[in-house]
């Protein structure tokens, strides 16, 4: 029965929000790297508006690594913590040329060990620039699939291993997305627009709820 909820499920965000997909502007690996880390408490739309700059001043890592922090905060102040960001981008870009010449490494445990890169970072980044049949778990779709009672999670990393779990194998990235983009539009964190719901079927929320 999980299955087929699950694919109904899929099925139907598929049909609602055909132009799910990712957000953040990347050409490669190095652009998703720093935009998934200043994305951070801030949205997509900021953090294209930032890295547009960034990326032409900075188009590598080798370029990065020589900046400072603080001339690399001049360009991204607009955005959260951006103090703290602009540390973990210079100080990532010169692990990337020490450790890895030039090249953003492609396993989580390597990815882990930069600086400002969480599990969802280095998700997102195996999923969206190296294809990795994973799922990043964020506040949407933690949010999300608690709701549906597609997991029973109290942390994102409970979810994930759910989720892998439960959904079907090359399904996860696309997954991701359409959870997002889900969780954005009906499902809210306040006041989710339940009557518009495409999945309210499915959702074990609604039926708690009425």
């Amino acid at each position: 029965m999980q299955g087929y909820k699950v694919q109904a499920i899929l099925q139907l965000l598929r049909e609602a929000y055909p132009q799910a997909g990712p957000q953040l502007r990347f050409r490669n690996p190095y652009e998703l790297l720093i935009a998934a880390i200043l994305s951070a408490q801030t949205s997509d739309r900021q953090v294209n508006r930032v890295t547009e700059r960034l990326f032409a001043q900075y188009p590598t890592p080798e370029d990065l690594a020589k900046a400072s922090p603080e001339e690399v905060a001049e360009l991204i102040r607009s955005l959260g913590l951006y103090r703290n960001k602009s540390q973990h981008l210079v100080f990532t870009a010169r692990e990337l040329v020490e450790k890895y010449g030039g090249e953003v490494p492609r396993t989580r445990e390597e990815l882990l060990h930069l600086p400002g890169v969480g599990r969802k970072v280095a998700n997102v980044v195996l999923s969206q620039a190296f294809g990795q049949d994973v799922i990043a778990v964020d506040t949407h779709v933690f949010r999300v699939t608690n709701r549906l009672g597609l997991v029973q999670a109290r942390t994102p990393e409970e979810a994930e291993e759910q989720l892998m779990v439960i959904l079907p194998p090359g399904t996860r990235g696309e997954a991701h997305h359409l959870f997002i983009f889900h969780g954005r539009r009906v499902c809210r964190s306040f006041r989710p627009d339940c009557p518009v719901c495409p999945v309210q079927a499915y959702c074990s929320y609604y039926h708690k709820e009425n």
